[in-house]
């Protein structure tokens, strides 16, 4: 405005209204044109205001419209009339982090049905910068509200509609120091709401299990630690149980992709998962296809999957279903009843008003065959039959596209190779045992024993010695004390008397025992360490699962806790009636801690990720030590099977890290694709996480998501993880498919042979196989010696002579050649007089047993110097092989014509042993912990 009137003095003569008014009326785009700049300088002044607005305006007018919205976000209100007209949930959180929310916008979107639903976020902090970026995005912008406010008061409840929404999720700080503290917060928010919208379901989050029946009428509950033991200790008898029930609760984004063979078949399309689309290798493709596979329910009647077996047996049902589609039923639930029974045998009868849970990578409502049901019926007669008692042969699969494999035939047929046959005796030819049928209803005779394996149900038909003298040891019942309220009883293996808290201290004698290490115990199986702060009381989950009574005596593992503070008197009465379990103070950070406790014999440690160290300034620096304290781990015992928690799941690429290893930087760059393509698990082809070593317990956090439209997957977790027992429930288990089962050949044959037999359902296959990899460190420091043999002659006299010219050279080849031993080296040769002949060999011999000494070779003289410091016998230490060469993976549900492979591991849902004992078997076994309860008073911890 002065500018204007001071240029125009040698023109118009402006005056200061005069100049004001030009401005609003030129600037304001209306230019009526009664007052104008006559001379060039006020041209030009006025060109470049007229720039600096067309930039500067427009982003002021936006920021004074976003700060406008969000002050209506967060002291506004959720319209009332919206609220009635369209549906939304309530998410109700203590602070709010980016990959919180994005994990739960991801999977809660994920299912069609809820696009339609808005997302209102109850927060007490104010909004993240990361979170505020996201949410500006135009997906998010128009679906979720953020209000800033408090769940404890019921003027914020008001403005969020509380009592008009479809859920609430109320969801706890796990990265809080005091975690406790955190539950309290939780459980008053959750009685805040019930009591301002009873009729509002609730889904809650909880951190302890102590504090679970608090929030009991709660419609849906996930325990954090309750899961988290009961996964890590199934990891120790059935690999990668944690990365199978990941997967199993994760929603796959299927994109539609032309699939020619499927559409010549039917004329439609199928949907595949994303995550095995861009996969470079045979491995990736069939784990990444097989990882789409998802848990859905439908009634029997209303199946076409299904209703054609109403009055057949269940396994009759799961084996011709997976047989005829390729979905795999796991297990039903009765209309007047609301337990879920997991494979509940071959005695059990389907009725047409069950509600069928199976295993497919889509539900039937969305497959080709539920679209073509009534081009079937109408040829339904036209269908080719072979023999009087076979089943229509149908070659196409649901959600694999591949085909069928009849398997009615149950003649004994010539094999077609040696590797198909069994073993013969005497150098006769033996024929290929036939795989009975499987039964429409089964027989007392149909119950028998399964060829592959023993019965690991009951091992008290044919005792042997060694079970003899366990059952005079160990009794079966109930657990007589429990360390928190509200654990789910579970039927054990007990000792008839419990053990004094003296002899549960593994590394110091007492009067009833005099042994202080692991190796003098003279244990049979190998040990399971479990290395956490606290004895918790969710870490009584993690021994229940591992001490249930479905477990054979023979097979049962002595469990260590490695504990940094001692246990509490209440814990110590809980675990006290278990066989083999002992603690020890100390830590993972010390290399003697760990041999005392028995490392090296050791079949799987379980490194438990600390609460101290969950909150950190930086947030993924809370795993710091944790990944550091499990890498020295891997290197000092390279074939211990070492199972991690982890704080953030994006932190997994650190674990058993290489540096130089080209595949792991190949796998980096997939997952790198994988999240710019949206992909909900995008490190899931991370080989730790393939393999179930490394866990997160934030990936169980879209079970609580996915029970809002799935709300029997919760229940079905727990029979898995064995944190539930329903009478007439199976319970997971696993076999190993030996040189003498695969004669077997495919996986429909196995389920087949499985279910004609022992009743067992599979659902999944954990697969190793070698690696092929380019050079590494950890070939370049094994391979050292054998790099050095095969050098030419010539070369290692040249070599010898000018070794000191050409150290540096080697050493930049060799990288992980320790320098410390060159150091020596030289020394060794500097010191030493001249001599010739033999002595000077001598001395050269020595360089090049110093040159030739691997990193490896290093650690395990240390660990063995260690051992014998500590007066343990490092007999028992072997070098331990490197089996970094390997890769393992998961594959869920697999087609039947999938090959089965040597030490390939098998998941099962084995029936319930219980369910066909005779009546008074359980009774005689319940006597013990009756009379226990008797004798002893119980003592819970509040």
């Amino acid at each position: 405005i002065c500018g204007i009137q001071h240029l125009e003095r040698a023109g118009n003569r402006l005056t200061l209204f005069d100049s004001l008014y030009f401005c609003i009326v030129t600037f304001s785009t209306v230019g009526f044109g009664d007052v104008t700049p006559k001379i060039w300088p006020s041209k030009l002044l006025v060109v470049i205001m007229i720039c600096v607005a067309l930039v500067v305006l427009p982003i002021q007018f936006e920021q004074l419209a976003y700060l406008w919205m969000e002050r209506q976000k967060s002291g506004g209100n959720y319209s009332r009339h919206r609220a009635q007209t369209e549906k939304h949930v309530v998410l109700c959180v203590s602070s709010l982090k980016i990959d919180l929310l994005m994990d739960f916008l991801n999977e809660f979107y994920a299912h069609p049905r809820l696009q339609d639903y808005y997302v209102v976020i109850l927060c007490p902090a104010e909004m993240d910068a990361q979170v505020r970026r996201v949410l500006q995005i135009p997906m998010w912008s128009q679906r979720v509200i953020y209000l800033q406010g408090s769940a404890l008061k019921d003027q914020d409840l008001l403005r969020a509609k509380m009592d008009d929404a479809e859920a609430c999720f109320i969801l706890s700080s796990r990265c809080e120091v005091d975690r406790t503290a955190a539950d309290h917060q939780t459980i008053l928010r959750a009685w805040a709401v019930k009591d301002f919208a009873p009729n509002c379901p609730l889904y809650v989050q909880i951190l302890k299990p102590e504090n679970k029946f608090h929030i009991k009428f709660a419609d849906h509950i996930v325990c954090e630690e309750e899961f988290k033991y009961a996964m890590l200790a199934l990891n120790c008898i059935c690999p990668a149980t944690s990365t199978l029930i990941t997967l199993l609760v994760h929603t796959s984004r299927g994109q539609t992709a032309p699939w020619e063979a499927f559409r010549q078949l039917t004329g439609t399309k199928q949907t595949l998962n994303r995550e095995s689309q861009q996969s470079p290798e045979q491995w990736q493709k069939m784990y990444g296809r097989c990882s789409g596979n998802e848990v859905y329910h439908i009634n029997l009647e209303e199946s076409m999957f299904f209703a054609e077996y109403e009055g057949k047996s269940f396994t009759y049902a799961s084996f011709h279903a997976h047989k005829k589609f390729g979905v795999c039923l796991i297990g039903v639930r009765k209309e007047d009843n609301k337990n879920i029974l997991l494979n509940p045998g071959p005695r059990y009868i389907m009725s047409p008003t069950d509600i069928c849970f199976y295993i497919n990578i889509t539900k039937e409502e969305n497959s080709a065959f539920k679209k073509q049901e009534k081009h079937r019926k109408k040829h339904e007669s036209k269908l080719s039959y072979h023999g009087a008692s076979r089943l229509p042969v149908h070659s196409i699969i649901a959600g694999m596209g591949t085909v069928a494999i009849d398997l009615q035939d149950t003649g004994c047929r010539m094999s077609s190779g040696p590797t198909l046959a069994l073993p013969s005796e005497g150098g006769k030819e033996v024929r290929r045992p036939s795989i009975a049928p499987v039964l429409e209803v089964a027989d007392s005779s149909s119950l028998q024993t399964c060829e592959l394996l023993s019965d690991q149900s009951e091992d008290e038909t044919t005792p042997s010695d060694d079970e003899v003298s366990a059952d005079l040891e160990y009794a079966k019942g109930y657990p007589p004390y429990s360390p928190y309220i509200g654990s789910s009883p579970t039927f054990c293996h007990l000792l008839h008397e419990k053990v004094p808290f003296c002899c549960l201290r593994l590394d110091k004698g007492c009067q009833h025992k005099y042994y202080e290490d692991a190796k003098a115990y003279g244990f049979k199986n190998k040990l399971i360490i479990v290395a956490a702060e606290t004895a918790g009381n969710g870490l009584y989950n993690f021994i229940v699962p591992l001490r249930a009574y479905y477990r054979p005596k023979k097979e049962l593992n002595p469990i260590v806790l490695l504990l940094d503070n001692p246990p509490d008197m209440h814990f110590l009465d809980a675990i006290c009636w278990f066989p083999m379990v002992y603690y020890m103070v100390g830590s993972i950070d010390n290399l003697d801690d760990l041999l005392r406790c028995g490392v090296t014999f050791a079949a799987n440690m379980v490194v438990v990720d600390k609460e101290s160290t969950m909150s950190a300034e930086e947030d993924y620096m809370a795993d710091a030590k944790t990944i550091v304290n499990v890498q020295t781990l891997f290197r000092l015992f390279s074939s211990l099977s070492i199972i991690t928690e982890l704080t953030h799941p994006a932190n997994m690429r650190f674990m058993q890290f290489r540096a130089k290893d080209c595949y792991s930087l190949a796998l980096s760059k997939l997952e790198k694709k994988e999240r710019e393509k949206g992909s909900n698990l995008a490190f899931m082809f991370r080989l730790p996480f393939a393999a179930g070593r490394v866990f997160s317990i934030s990936m169980l956090d879209t079970l609580l998501y996915q029970s809002f439209v799935k709300d029997y997957m919760i229940s079905i977790t727990r029979l898995l993880l064995g944190l539930d027992t329903t009478p007439g429930s199976g319970f997971l288990c696993s076999m190993k498919i030996t040189e003498e089962d695969l004669w077997i050949r495919t996986y429909a044959r196995l389920y087949q042979k499985l279910c004609s037999s022992t009743g067992d359902i599979p659902i999944g296959v954990y697969r190793t196989e070698s690696q092929k990899l380019t050079t590494s460190e950890s070939q370049i420091s094994i391979n050292v010696e054998e790099w050095e043999d095969t050098k030419d002659t010539k070369e290692q006299i040249s070599y010898r002579s000018n070794h000191r010219n050409s150290t540096s050279s080697d050493q930049s080849d060799h990288p992980l050649l320790r320098r410390k031993s060159m150091q020596w080296a030289r020394r060794l040769s500097r010191r030493a007089p001249r001599h010739s002949g033999r002595t000077a060999e001598n001395i050269n011999q020595q360089r090049m047993n110093l040159y030739r000494r691997s990193e490896r070779q290093e650690l395990a003289e240390l660990v063995k110097n260690r051992m014998k410091h500590l007066g343990l016998s490092p007999a028992g230490y072997d070098e331990m092989n490197d089996h970094q060469n390997t890769l393992s993976y998961i594959l869920i549900n697999p087609s039947p014509d999938t090959r089965l492979k040597l030490n390939d591991i098998v998941y099962l849902i084995r029936p319930d042993p219980l369910a066909y004992a005779p009546n008074t078997a359980p009774r005689r076994k319940d006597s013990f912990c009756n009379t226990v309860g008797q004798d002893t008073r119980e003592e819970t911890q509040l």
